[in-house]
């Protein structure tokens, strides 16, 4: 396709802003001859490729909403996530293929929203984050900020490792293109490709969750790192991957936040974590944080940076304080304003910088007629920040319940350990006690 350059025998592709621009133009036409009206969502379930960002980008500046899930989901998880956003079309993989071969439609020179990614907070039960609809200030405002926060210019070419289907992975590779860089993409993370690539000089920035760092360190290191910026977030970085980390791309490349996908709060450099041990950093630019008595974080953002939970007005209000909003998380502010988290959102699991919500585990598990009781929780891992694990009650086999998960949910949200016991601990209203479970297990002391 033209603008489409294949860059190595592994199908990686690569794009430059101006040809992105023609094709996201095309898929604009493209929907308009569909007849889908402006305004309207569209869901995308594919794998990550260039055609994937572009088709992004021209929602964005032609004004709809691009909804974009995971391409693991199976059908009945797809339906459930996006039942109440009614998107008007289904992009995927064959669909893209052609869908940038017809007339252009015109752009915007800005988004006229974000994209709207899903979180369920801690209900278990997936929102959809909307932005609403942004003016040419405020979406101006937004370029600048995330141009400002990691120093992006025209010269850069951003790798893409993660699904772009999380926001972060998603809004780097559309930020760069924005600001008129390249982006690279492989067709899926092997850490020997993305070594290539890097020692190359293929890339200069990429954004990579802890557990992709790992695998890329641990397994096929590069060589001769030229990287500008090596962002990552997503969950808790092991000490000894950050160490590999700095060793690798050194101190001026590397760069943590802490976010979630409703919005961005903190960025840390190597030399800040030094200096303020396990902190996530400081507010970022044109933001500011608290920590009420709770000690639940809040942050304050910019008109541009707001948000509401789709058809949940309720949550939506909960979430917000005036200018400040809150995902739940826990934490704490020392004196020089540099953030340490004590927690994340209490049943929430993050497996490889995925979000993976035990409740929406629980409801498959519990659809098997032969388990009474499930709870799924979060353990530990080196690699993977946690995995995810699962303590049933009935009389299914650890077999069966595996199998059951096999056939209902994406690989990442299926347990890796499952416990079948004869009863599991209560509260003393008589509700499961997720946080006593590993202990009452005996895998936590």
């Amino acid at each position: 396709m033209s603008g489409i350059e294949v860059i190595d025998d592994h199908g990686t592709e690569s794009i430059d802003a101006e040809h992105a621009t023609v094709l996201a133009s095309r898929f604009a036409g493209y929907l308009r001859q569909l007849e889908v009206p402006p305004g309207s969502r569209v869901a995308f379930q594919a794998h990550n490729s260039v055609r994937l960002v572009v088709a992004v980008l021209g929602c964005l500046r032609a004004g709809y909403v691009p909804v974009v899930i995971s391409d693991k989901l199976t059908a009945r998880e797809r339906d459930e996530l996006t039942a109440d956003v009614t998107p008007r079309l289904f992009v995927d993989d064959a669909l893209l293929a052609g869908a940038f071969d017809g007339p252009s439609a015109p752009l915007t020179d800005h988004w006229q929203c974000r994209p709207m990614h899903f979180t369920s907070g801690t209900s278990g039960r997936p929102k959809g984050v909307w932005s609403g609809w942004l003016d040419d200030e405020e979406s101006q405002a937004l370029v600048a900020e995330e141009t400002d926060a990691w120093a992006l210019s025209a010269s850069d070419r951003h790798l893409v490792v993660a699904p772009l289907s999380h926001s972060a992975p998603l809004r780097f590779p559309l930020m760069t293109l924005m600001t008129g860089g390249t982006i690279v993409v492989p067709s899926a993370f092997d850490p020997h490709v993305v070594s290539r690539l890097i020692d190359n000089g293929e890339v200069t920035t990429s954004f990579m969750a802890p557990a992709h760092l790992q695998r890329l360190l641990e397994t096929a290191p590069p060589a001769d790192p030229r990287m500008r910026l090596v962002a990552h977030a997503g969950s808790a970085c092991p000490d000894h991957v950050r160490r590999l980390a700095r060793a690798t791309f050194g101190d001026e490349a590397l760069r943590e936040f802490y976010g979630s996908t409703e919005g961005q709060f903190t960025i840390c450099t190597p030399q800040e974590f030094d200096a303020h041990p396990g902190t996530v950093g400081q507010a970022r630019p044109g933001r500011s944080l608290r920590v009420d008595d709770d000690g639940h974080i809040w942050c304050r953002v910019p008109p541009h940076a707001r948000f509401e939970y789709w058809g949940d007005p309720q949550k939506t209000v909960e979430t917000w304080d005036e200018d400040w909003f809150t995902v739940g998380d826990l934490g704490e502010l020392d004196d020089d304003g540099y953030l340490y988290l004590n927690g994340r959102r209490s049943d929430l699991i993050i497996s490889g910088g995925v979000n993976v919500y035990p409740a929406e585990i629980e409801r498959v598990v519990l659809d098997h007629p032969e388990v009474t009781q499930a709870i799924a929780f979060g353990m530990d891992d080196e690699r993977w920040g946690q995995r995810v694990c699962l303590a049933v009650v009935g009389s299914a086999s650890q077999e069966a319940v595996s199998e059951h998960c096999q056939s209902l949910l994406a690989p990442y949200k299926r347990p890796k350990d499952i416990y079948v016991v004869s009863e599991l601990p209560h509260t003393h209203s008589g509700k499961i006690d997720r946080l006593r479970v590993p202990e009452f297990l005996g895998l936590r002391s």
